[in-house]
């Protein structure tokens, strides 16, 4: 079906790609690292890019996309509020009062202060946040894999 969709197309050969769909430790950390990262991006365009990486790095794609929602209309404006005081605080900038306003004259008229901080901000929390995900991942595979042994050890023990 997907080869045959005209705007899919170059999509389909990773489409039958393992990593992609299947659950193991790799994808599945790694689609956590994505996901976290790309929700901190401060764009509209989230979710692609958090396909593109994962598909470029044969991560789990539904997990890397679905944790981009993260970031929604509700949380937002205090997470990017708060990457905006993190990149103030790394650039060792004063953090300027800002009168937020839905508009795109108030966009415009902020962007030229606010761009720097919040993009290294954004981006040093979306790595942070996304190597943090992706070792607490790792970590449970592993706990979760060495109870299975346990539980096996015991069970052939007990035989």
């Amino acid at each position: 079906m997907v080869k045959n969709h005209p705007s899919l197309r170059w999509f389909a050969h990773w489409m039958h790609d393992n990593n992609l769909w299947h659950l193991n430790r790799y994808s599945a950390s790694l689609a956590v690292f994505i996901g976290l990262f790309a929700a901190l991006i401060p764009l509209p365009s989230q979710m692609p890019i958090a396909l593109v990486l994962a598909i470029w790095w044969r991560a789990h794609v539904p997990i890397s996309v679905a944790l981009v929602w993260l970031t929604n209309p509700l949380t937002s404006p205090p997470i990017f509020y708060g990457t905006y005081k993190f990149g103030n605080f790394l650039l060792q900038r004063e953090a300027h009062a800002l009168n937020f306003e839905a508009s795109l004259a108030w966009l415009g008229s902020e962007l030229g202060r606010i761009w720097a901080p919040l993009l290294v901000g954004s981006l040093t929390a979306g790595i942070v946040a996304g190597l943090i995900g992706a070792g607490a991942v790792r970590l449970a595979w592993r706990v979760q894999v060495g109870m299975r042994w346990s539980a096996r050890k015991k069970a052939r023990a007990n035989k």
